[in-house]
């Protein structure tokens, strides 16, 4: 070995005299740099090139053959070479010592018979490695089978996995330390702090001495891909056990909203676990198993995940393009909330640059979820704006955009922090109003915004009645719901106190508009002339306004019985409202009218006492059964 060391390192030498000089002159002053500065480099041996050759050659011939015999029996081995591990050894020696030979012959490759001699070499390295993913592939797939998942995600949306063991008798949970003998079980585990190993330590460190060899030998990316293709599908059975659908674009977008919804809550269980358990588990995986071999590692990792990674992604895409119906804001915000809260595991997982792609994939989706949100939002402030006035609403009652508007902004304003920062995100649209003469959130904005659409929208409704004063009580009931409805929730503190103020007094004006288009007539009457009018005059006049009283007031009452007033206490002010400036008019006008001697019998024209006025009054505003049932919800 020595003595074949030492022919090498001549043979070196003569290789960089002849290549570095231009003319034998230069050859051989090289040369004699060589022999000054090492004896074994004498001009003798460096001289006698020509005579060495033969025997350089014929001792890689000699390294090559046994290298043949002893790796060629394991290529054609028919059974596992790692079910044994003298076997394996020995293998991995041949190999390490084929790619010490290669390596340290190829400097002499310009010689014509060492690279002959080398190319043979190569050869039998390829086929040595092609066994080697054999065994890869083998000991991957053996090594998951003895630690296959075999239950996934299951339960409510707290994050809990089970899996199962198998064995009804003894449950652990796995937070995966390594060690063999611990699998999946089926104890819920509470928080998603936890690392699933999925092959056993054994297995791991034969892969990774297989690794290491054929990185070394130049097969790297073929390493990667067969590691890949076993562990991919696992993550992808693992998906599929979580109950996510491998579903198309188009497939999602075909789906009725209803099983859609099914859908996105398993995505959202899914997508959790993959992130924070399942690809974390593999980045560990794939460390261990290419351990020192970075570049490696993020290759088999990349194309590992990038499957089920678009697989989750694709979902929420196809979420972000579809439909911009207002009902489907809410499930949007679960996707939206989701994959925001899962960002910085997109961060960590996906931190090297063979992922890229997949982060900034994740990030485009994000912020293309936060586009349909806005979208839909447009659409809602459309929805207001096209509904038409045609069909009043009986009694004046409320309207069903109203409750519809309302409660629909009570409930998204439950993801006040999520919209915020949707609504941060996007562009200021230049005709939304301020709130409060201050500086306004762009939700607030927003929310200003569709309150405005929603009041014109109802102001053109009530144009639809012919009678004035039922018009008011639309618009009263309407802006009563709706001021009730923002004190009550988060919409009063984005709106502001001033907005509540500003609408809270539209509604006594409409109150006050009310009292004057119904009763102002009815009031008239019963005022009494001032100056003295012959006793014959005031006593047909008395008559005259007693009895359009009763003829107005009857209307009224007959009418307005069936208006309705759904707020409880906004009927009753306006019933007290009513009675104290009706019944002093009433009492003071029968009074005189009680006065006057010349009338004779004057029950014969009193048709109401004050009590039956009273009792009338409080009998407004009851509307029919069906739409006093309607309630304020």
């Amino acid at each position: 070995m020595a003595e074949n060391g030492e022919e090498k390192l001549l043979a070196v030498a003569r290789h960089i005299a002849k290549t570095l000089g231009h003319n034998d002159n230069m050859a051989d002053d090289i040369l004699q740099i060589f022999s000054n500065f090492d004896g074994r480099f004498s001009r003798e041996k460096l001289a006698s090139d020509d005579e060495d050759r033969p025997r350089s050659c014929a001792a890689l011939e000699l390294t090559l053959k046994s290298l043949d015999r002893q790796i060629s029996q394991y290529i054609a081995a028919d059974h596992p070479i790692w079910s044994d591990s003298a076997d394996s050894s020995a293998f991995l020696d041949s190999i390490d010592e084929l790619i010490a030979t290669i390596r340290d012959w190829t400097p002499l490759a310009v010689d014509k018979s060492v690279g002959v001699c080398l190319a043979r070499a190569e050869d039998l390295m390829q086929q040595a490695m092609f066994r080697l993913e054999d065994e890869f592939r083998s000991l991957v797939e053996r090594g998951g089978e003895s630690l296959e998942l075999s239950r996934a995600y299951r339960g409510e949306s707290n994050g809990n996995l089970s899996f199962d063991s198998g064995d009804d008798e003894e449950e652990e949970e796995m937070i995966g330390n390594g060690e063999d003998h611990q699998i999946p079980t089926a104890q819920p585990i509470g928080d998603y702090d936890i690392v699933i190993d999925a092959l056993p330590s054994g297995t791991i460190n034969d892969l990774h001495e297989i690794a290491k060899r054929m990185v070394t030998a130049g097969f790297g990316k073929e390493c990667a891909h067969v590691y890949s293709s076993c562990r991919r599908e696992f993550l992808e059975e693992s998906l599929s056990r979580l109950g996510l659908q491998k579903l198309s674009i188009e497939e999602v977008q075909k789906t009725p909203w209803q099983d859609l919804e099914d859908e996105i809550e398993r995505w959202i269980k899914s997508a959790n676990v993959a992130l924070r358990i399942l690809f974390p588990s593999e980045r560990r995986l794939c460390d261990r198993v290419f351990y020192g071999l970075s570049s490696a590692a993020d290759l088999s990792f990349m194309e590992v995940c990038r499957g089920s990674t678009i697989q989750i992604l694709n979902f929420a895409d196809a979420v972000a393009i579809g439909s911009r119906s207002p009902e489907r804001l809410f499930k949007i915000l679960d996707v939206f909330e989701s994959l925001r809260d899962l960002m910085p595991e997109f961060e960590s997982v996906f931190s090297d640059h063979y992922c890229l792609f997949l982060r900034n994939e994740a990030m485009t989706i994000w912020k293309r979820l936060g586009e349909a949100i806005r979208g839909i939002f447009m659409e809602l402030e459309n929805l207001i704006s096209r509904d038409p006035a045609k069909t009043a609403v009986p009694g004046g009652g409320l309207h069903p955009i109203t409750r519809y508007v309302m409660n629909y902004l009570r409930a998204a304003c439950r993801s006040r922090q999520t919209l915020e920062q949707v609504f941060e995100d996007g562009t200021a649209v230049s005709h939304q109003p301020k709130v409060d003469d201050r500086a306004s959130s762009s939700m607030s904005v927003q929310m200003a915004w569709i309150m405005e659409l929603l009041e014109s929208n109802l102001e053109a409704k009530s144009k639809i009645y012919r009678d004035s004063a039922l018009s008011n009580v639309f618009m009263m009931n309407n802006s009563r719901y709706i001021v009730q409805k923002v004190k009550d929730s988060e919409l009063g503190s984005l709106l502001g106190d001033d907005w509540i103020r500003k609408h809270t007094a539209k509604v006594r004006q409409y109150h006050v508009n009310y009292q004057r288009s119904s009763w102002n007539k009815v009031l008239g009457v019963l005022k009494l002339e001032s100056g003295s009018l012959a006793p014959n005059v005031a006593v047909k006049s008395m008559k005259e306004k007693l009895k359009l009283f009763n003829i107005y007031f009857d209307e009224i009452c007959k009418t307005q019985s069936n208006w309705v007033v759904f707020d409880d206490q906004l009927r009753d002010e306006l019933r007290i409202t009513l009675a104290k400036i009706l019944l002093p008019a009433y009492q003071n006008f029968i009074g005189r009218f009680q006065n006057v001697p010349e009338i004779g019998r004057h029950d014969k024209y009193i048709k109401y006492a004050n009590e039956d006025i009273e009792a009338k009054i409080n009998d407004l505003f009851r509307g029919s059964r069906g739409s006093a049932g309607a309630g304020r919800k």
